[in-house]
């Protein structure tokens, strides 16, 4: 079993009930078992679309999956609880990212471990420092609540 770290977002609808959506249907994939969830925050939008403010957190899941396979269910979920990609950056209901895999480095069309932008977004780090502080990133060996005190970013985030 491996434990993966993923990335929840939402600005679109019932933002904290879509986040709440799909950690259930997280842990009812086969081989998915989810130990712990963040804290909700709200958070700034980045990338420069107008758009509404993002509700953020992070699950911590231990999987049989193969990270590709993952990845899968993760799009797979967010097709079934309405996401439409047309945006780059733009709205969703709901957005869902391997963050972290185990200690695993990859870099396959379509699927970055760890996830490229992990360590300079607060409304990713902040979440996962909360519940996996000493976590290290492979490839900058350094820890998340360590990652976190290094952004400028995180400003505009605040628990709900």
């Amino acid at each position: 079993m491996s434990v993966a770290y993923i990335g929840l977002g939402s600005n679109m609808g019932d933002k904290v009930a879509n986040l709440e959506k799909a950690v259930l249907e997280l842990g009812k994939v086969p081989g998915n078992k989810v130990l712990t969830v963040s804290s909700i925050y709200k958070t700034e939008p980045v990338g420069g679309v107008e758009q509404d403010c993002f509700v953020n957190a992070v699950a911590e899941v231990q999987t049989s999956l193969t990270p590709r396979e993952l990845l899968n269910k993760l799009l797979y979920i967010e097709k079934n609880l309405g996401r439409v990609r047309d945006v780059r950056w733009g709205p969703r209901v709901i957005d869902l990212d391997i963050l972290l895999y185990d200690d695993l480095v990859m870099d396959e069309e379509g699927l970055s471990i760890p996830h490229p932008y992990l360590h300079k977004r607060g409304f990713v780090l902040v979440p996962l420092a909360e519940i996996a502080p000493k976590v290290i990133h492979p490839k900058l060996k350094k820890g998340m609540s360590e990652l976190m005190n290094g952004i400028h970013d995180n400003k505009n985030i605040e628990k709900i």
